[in-house]
């Protein structure tokens, strides 16, 4: 999906090069009439190799240059003299991609380091030249094998954002304006759900020049994990924090039914997800007073099953000092 600069899943077409023949070439000098044979092998062919790279935080680079074609193995030559390689081509990604069969779906590899280099598609083997091939019986060989044939294939590059705290919460439920507020990011923020459509990052400083990313994640709507809505493209960035913040508004009909609501759409998706780390912060909670905070404190506190809870105000500033705290306190 797709929103201004921010592109986190693409179709690329990739073919590796063919591999170059190998040479039939027999030996000829000056007072040797009938040389032996010295044909050299062809060059393998170019690779396409995926690397991370640590200063990508999207994949819009994809967006208008979507075929490779790497260089094919050069024919190998006289005096056993081997073919060139083809030339390798590199696909630069953000930390956090999947590269995937198009057809298949079938994960191939994943970049989670910052110069990470795998091979997605080699390239064809260089043909042997014709002084493998000499015998006994047969000294002079005139033949070489041929280059065997790189491979083709459309990949899907998805991005899966990495950050340290993702937040979780229903449409509208104030994580673009927490993300504004503890953070120099700058999201699309209204008073409407579904501002929100794509990942915005942002990174928290912390004391003594300590920090650390936060994600704001597209709402979930009931129905998610099944793919209603955006479903699917929402969650799997959901996968790489390793803190996950709940976001449930103070004016919310039943704060304990929508947090249980958020945890079935992260368990139905994947059930892992329910091993991280869970804050739940309510927000808008300067609509509250003491007397209503307490009231809401006290029905909600068993009802957790020992899940830490905060209020908070991105409007007021209340509780986000502690927020900052227990957040960094949890990713340490």
């Amino acid at each position: 999906m797709t929103e201004g600069n921010f592109t986190d899943y693409v179709k690329v077409y990739a073919a590796s090069g063919n591999g170059g023949k190998g040479s039939m070439h027999l030996h000829r000098e000056k007072f040797i009439a009938k040389g032996g044979p010295d044909g050299g092998d062809g060059g393998r062919g170019g690779h396409i190799i995926i690397r991370g790279n640590k200063n990508l935080w999207t994949l819009i680079h994809f967006k208008f240059q979507k075929h490779f074609q790497a260089g094919h193995g050069e024919s190998g030559g006289a005096n056993r003299s081997t073919g060139a390689d083809g030339e390798d081509v590199y696909l630069e990604v953000p930390l956090g991609t999947i590269v995937k069969d198009a057809e298949t779906e079938e994960i191939l590899l994943e970049i989670t380091e910052d110069g990470q280099e795998l091979i997605a598609l080699r390239g064809g083997k260089g043909g042997l030249g014709n002084w493998h091939f000499r015998t006994a019986t047969n000294q002079t060989p005139r033949y070489a094998q041929p280059g065997l044939a790189g491979e083709e294939r459309e990949l899907l590059l998805e991005l899966k954002v990495l950050a340290d705290v993702g937040f979780v919460g229903f449409p509208n439920a104030g994580k673009s304006t927490l993300l504004s507020v503890i953070t120099s990011a700058k999201p699309k923020i209204g008073d409407y759900p579904f501002t929100t459509l794509k990942p915005n990052l942002g990174i928290v400083e912390y004391r003594d020049y300590k920090s650390f990313v936060v994600a704001d994640i597209p709402g979930i709507i009931e129905g998610a994990a099944e793919g209603k809505g955006l479903g699917h493209y929402f969650l799997r960035h959901i996968e790489r924090n390793s803190v996950l913040l709940f976001l449930i508004p103070a004016d919310s009909k039943d704060i304990v039914e929508e947090y249980h609501v958020l945890l079935n759409e992260l368990s139905e998706y994947n059930p892992e997800l329910l091993d991280k780390e869970r804050l739940i912060a309510i927000s808008k909670s300067d609509m509250l007073d003491e007397e209503l905070t307490e009231a809401i404190k006290a029905d909600i506190k068993d009802k957790l099953e020992g899940t830490p809870f905060l209020f908070i105000s991105s409007v007021s500033g209340k509780g986000i000092a502690q927020l900052k705290d227990k957040l960094w306190a949890m990713i340490q």
